[in-house]
């Protein structure tokens, strides 16, 4: 059976005119499902019997399985269990605009990045666009309130599934669909320069965030597998020509850690490379972990870090931090889920 999450409107109007039908039934499902989160065709009473029979027949609109849930005051996490028995996370993040969603691109992760969780896991497969999207909507089920900002930065490089996840982004984003605003959408991604190149032409008003989390290749290469094909340089030159091409500020992760990249003289490095781009930097405190060796950086010193780019008139700012009562990290739930379970 077909996942009707799979479908833009576009896709629906086409299937639906195949079947002889008034497009405008696909308007009628998307805000059945989307607008008033009726998952079951056969309450959609406006549609003919004869067109829920078929959709009951040749597609399956189902929620996520939770199969776990972890609260603390401010943060929601929920491992998802898939048809295919595997795992992923989401994390939901109550702020004072709104409720943001962090959505898991991938089962696993290829980038290996040694202070994520998500590494451990190895990638077993890309998500659906449905797998996705339904992340969004069971949390917004299971919390009653609507979701008015998402960030793809779970588990998974989005841009290692970059076709689904560009239709993903123009399905939340569709007037018809989620209806997200696309500059409340932002995409996470390690550095993969050819799609940070394909990105800038797909006419899309999403945010961009990059991992820097170095601010050179020294550093870089021994705690992001990817900087030995996509250096530093290279991918500073791929950031200014998106920026050069969109005219959209850049943000640059930048995750602290512990006597690896939070000295005075990593900051000034850090402001050498970024000096007259339109950025921002996002410094980030670590979230540790029992399975991974990197300790998080005091408080007192990611408040020097940030000081050090504030005197020079670096647009930074410190990530409030969220999951810190519960395993808030990527990767961190399944991990040890699966740790559990073995």
């Amino acid at each position: 059976m077909h996942d009707i999450l799979d479908y833009s409107i576009e896709d629906l109007k086409d299937y639906i005119s195949k079947l002889n039908q008034n497009k405008f039934i696909s308007t009628q499902i998307f805000d059945w499902i989307y607008k008033k989160k009726v998952f079951d065709f056969n309450k959609m009473t406006n549609l003919s019997n004869p067109i829920r029979q078929h959709f009951n027949e040749k597609f399956k609109i189902n929620l996520l399985n939770i199969k776990n849930k972890q609260i603390s005051k401010d943060t929601t996490k929920y491992l998802f269990e898939l048809n295919d028995d595997n795992f992923i996370e989401s994390v939901i993040m109550k702020h004072k605009y709104g409720i943001s969603i962090c959505v898991s691109s991938q089962i696993g992760c290829n980038m290996c990045c040694r202070f994520c969780e998500s590494g451990r896991l190895k990638k077993i497969r890309n998500l659906t666009v449905g797998e996705m999207v339904n992340q969004i909507l069971t949390a917004e089920n299971n919390i009653y309130e609507r979701i008015s900002s998402v960030v793809i930065m779970g588990i998974g490089e989005p841009f290692d599934n970059y076709d689904n996840v560009i239709k993903f982004i123009k399905i939340i984003n569709d007037k018809n669909g989620l209806n997200i605003g696309a500059r409340h959408i932002t995409v996470s991604t390690s550095g993969i320069i050819k799609c940070i190149e394909k990105y800038s032409n797909e006419n899309l008003q999403t945010n961009l965030a990059i991992s820097l989390h170095a601010p050179t290749d020294e550093i870089r290469d021994k705690i992001m597998p990817i900087n030995k094909l996509y250096n530093i340089k290279s991918l500073i030159n791929s950031i200014n020509d998106y920026i050069k091409k969109t005219n959209r500020k850049v943000g640059l992760e930048y995750l602290l850690l512990k006597n690896i990249n939070d000295s005075k003289k990593c900051a000034e490095d850090l402001i050498n490379l970024v000096k007259g781009m339109n950025i921002y930097i996002n410094l980030i405190e670590y979230n540790k972990t029992n399975n991974i060796e990197f300790e998080s950086t005091s408080k007192e010193k990611i408040i020097e870090f940030y000081n050090i780019l504030k005197n020079k008139n670096i647009d930074v700012s410190i990530r409030r931090k969220f999951g810190i009562n519960i395993d808030g990290g990527c990767g961190q739930l399944s991990s040890q889920y699966l740790q559990d379970n073995t």
